[in-house]
C-alpha cells in the first residue's frame, strides 16, 4: 500500500457555492447596434409636399448614378418650405456617420439612414449630397487647424518608438497616390508609451475634419495636418478603446459609403416614395 491518497472529489474550498457567489457579476456584453428599419412618413396632402417627393426621386436617381460612375451630386434645399423640409427630414433621418468640418464656412455633415446620402449645413450652405463622402470633407481634410511640426533637438523623456513611426508616416504621406491601398500602422499591436502618442500628435498636427461613425460601438476618425494621414480609433459599446491606428489614405474606408450601399439606398428611397404616393 502507498501512503499517497487522492483527496475525495467534490469537497474542499471552491467546490461549493458561497454567499459571495449568490450574485455573480458578468461583464456587460456589447449592445445597441444600429440597424435599418423602413420608416414611412404620414402624408395628408401629397400635392403640398410634391417638392420634397420630387427631390427624393432625384436623390434616388443620383444614388444609382453614383454607384455606377462615382459621380457626386449636390441638391440645394434652402428654398424648400416648412412642410417639405419636415417631410424630407423625417424621411432621411440620421444614419451612423457624422462629420465636423472646420474652415469658412464651418460645416456639419450628417449621413441619413440611406447610406451615401448626406445632409450638409453651415453658414450659407443647406444641401443634400449624394456620394461616398461629402466633397468638402475631401477638399478640407488636411487644412491645418493645428500645424504639423518638424522634430528638432532632443526628444522629450519617455518618447521611445514615436520617431520611427513618424518617419514611416511622413514617407508614406509623401509617396501615397490616389488608388493605392491604405497604409495602416496598428498602434494596438506595437509597443509605445503615452509620451510616444502625445509626441506623435504634436508632430503630425490636426486637420480640419473630424468624423464619428456609430455602429457596433464607435469609430472616431481625425484628419492630421499631414497630407493623407488619419488617426482612426475604434471603441466598443462600453467606450473602451479596442483598436488604435494611423491610416495613410485619402479617406479611411470606414467613413465611405460603398457602391453596394448606394445601390441599396436608391432602392429603399424608391420604396418609401411608393408608399407615400
Amino acid at each position: 500500500m502507498t501512503s499517497f491518497h487522492l483527496p475525495p472529489t467534490g469537497f474542499g474550498p471552491g467546490s461549493q457555492p458561497t454567499d459571495e457567489d449568490a450574485d455573480l457579476a458578468y461583464l456587460a456584453l456589447p449592445s445597441g447596434m444600429r440597424t435599418y428599419s423602413t420608416h414611412v412618413p404620414e402624408v395628408a396632402d401629397a400635392v403640398q409636399v410634391a417638392a420634397a417627393t420630387g427631390l427624393m426621386a432625384r436623390i434616388a436617381a443620383a444614388c444609382d448614378t453614383c454607384a455606377r460612375t462615382g459621380e457626386t451630386v449636390a441638391f440645394d434645399i434652402s428654398d424648400l418650405d416648412e412642410a417639405n423640409r419636415r417631410l424630407l427630414a423625417e424621411t432621411m433621418g440620421q444614419g451612423e456617420v457624422s462629420m465636423r468640418l472646420r474652415g469658412v464656412p464651418a460645416l456639419m455633415a450628417q449621413e441619413s439612414v440611406f447610406a451615401g446620402v448626406w445632409s450638409v449645413a453651415g453658414a450659407g450652405a443647406d444641401r443634400i449630397e449624394v456620394g461616398p463622402v461629402p466633397a468638402a470633407a475631401l477638399a478640407r481634410a488636411f487644412a491645418p487647424f493645428r500645424q504639423a511640426l518638424t522634430p528638432t533637438g532632443r526628444k522629450p523623456e519617455g518618447v521611445v518608438n514615436a520617431p520611427a513611426l513618424l518617419a514611416e508616416l511622413i514617407e508614406k504621406s509623401a509617396t501615397w497616390r490616389a488608388g493605392d491601398e491604405p497604409h495602416v500602422i496598428n498602434l494596438s499591436l506595437l509597443p509605445h508609451t503615452e509620451e510616444d502618442l502625445v509626441w506623435l500628435d504634436r508632430m503630425l498636427g490636426e486637420g480640419a475634419v473630424t468624423i464619428l461613425s456609430r455602429g457596433y460601438g464607435n469609430c472616431r476618425i481625425t484628419a492630421t495636418a499631414t497630407p493623407n494621414v488619419w488617426r482612426v480609433q475604434f471603441f466598443n459599446s462600453m467606450d473602451t478603446l479596442i483598436l488604435d491606428t494611423f491610416e495613410v489614405t485619402t479617406m479611411p474606408p470606414v467613413a465611405l459609403a460603398a457602391r453596394e450601399d448606394l445601390e441599396d439606398s436608391a432602392a429603399r428611397i424608391l420604396e418609401v416614395l411608393e408608399a407615400i404616393r
